[in-house]
């Protein structure tokens, strides 16, 4: 069955969890959405999205960043039995088919995608891109919709050109800001784990994520939300401030100007209409 959105429709956007307990987002209307990221249970995914009122059986697709377990625990459940597409890039396909946590391994349900190359799916128009990660092919995410243009980039060791353009076209940001500095030299993670996450295929700093937005920010952006923070090197009101005293620094205030969100870990979040 084909939707279409109208002028009346108003968009959703929420998250049922995010950061390495698991990841998984909503985009949709009042007919139907696409969830970015499965890093749930299928039960958890569920209910989570009946608090909304949304039924698994309007969502029209799912696509995955990447292969990493608190991205993809449930795309094989999701995709094989309840026949939801997957849409991937081969390579994040080929890191699922061979994750030894996958139970389900998705066969009908396999949709790829090529970054750089846009696609359809109802009324969104989606492109992938390239976010540097250790992982196989992280991809970002640009969706259009209804006039509106929303960009997800999560897991970025660094933020590079091309993740700048699609970045700076969004009126809708989701970005990752992962730990803070000194709680990440100070704490108790090794010495390898603090150098991968340093990294430039690791994560994003608070103040990396603050100085990018501040530094970049245009009058189009109307919702910033800072997701994936870290449990031990981080916390909600650190990427928060952190990013709003940045954006105030260059004249850009907070609640004036644009709206700062922080999606907590293992939590769902308020839900945000467009």
């Amino acid at each position: 069955m084909q939707y279409k959105l109208f002028q009346a429709d108003r968009i959703s956007f929420f998250s049922l969890s995010s950061g390495s307990c698991g990841n998984c987002y909503y985009l949709g209307n009042a007919h139907y959405g696409i969830l970015i990221d499965a890093g749930l249970g299928p039960r958890v995914i569920r209910k989570r999205l009946s608090m909304y009122g949304v039924e698994l059986s309007s969502i029209m697709a799912i696509l995955i960043t990447h292969d990493h377990f608190d991205h993809i625990k449930s795309a094989g459940y999701l995709g094989e039995k309840l026949h939801i597409p997957i849409y991937a890039t081969r390579e994040v396909h080929r890191g699922i088919a061979n994750c030894p946590m996958i139970h389900n391994k998705l066969n009908g349900s396999t949709k790829y995608i090529e970054k750089g190359k846009p696609f359809q799916i109802e009324d969104f128009r989606i492109t992938a891109f390239d976010v540097p990660h250790d992982s196989n092919d992280n991809a970002g995410y640009f969706l259009e919709f209804d006039g509106q243009k929303m960009t997800l980039a999560t897991d970025i060791g660094a933020i590079t050109d091309e993740m700048a353009y699609y970045i700076g076209k969004a009126n809708h940001l989701v970005i990752e800001s992962n730990y803070d500095e000194e709680m990440l030299q100070n704490g108790r993670y090794p010495y390898y784990l603090k150098r991968r996450i340093t990294s430039g295929t690791g994560h994003l700093s608070n103040r990396q994520t603050a100085e990018f937005l501040a530094n970049n920010y245009t009058s189009d952006l109307r919702n910033i939300w800072l997701c994936h923070l870290s449990g031990d090197n981080n916390s909600p009101e650190l990427a928060y401030n952190t990013t709003r005293d940045q954006l105030s620094l260059k004249g850009v205030e907070v609640g004036q100007n644009v709206a700062l969100h922080v999606l907590e870990r293992n939590i769902l979040s308020a839900k945000t209409e467009f």
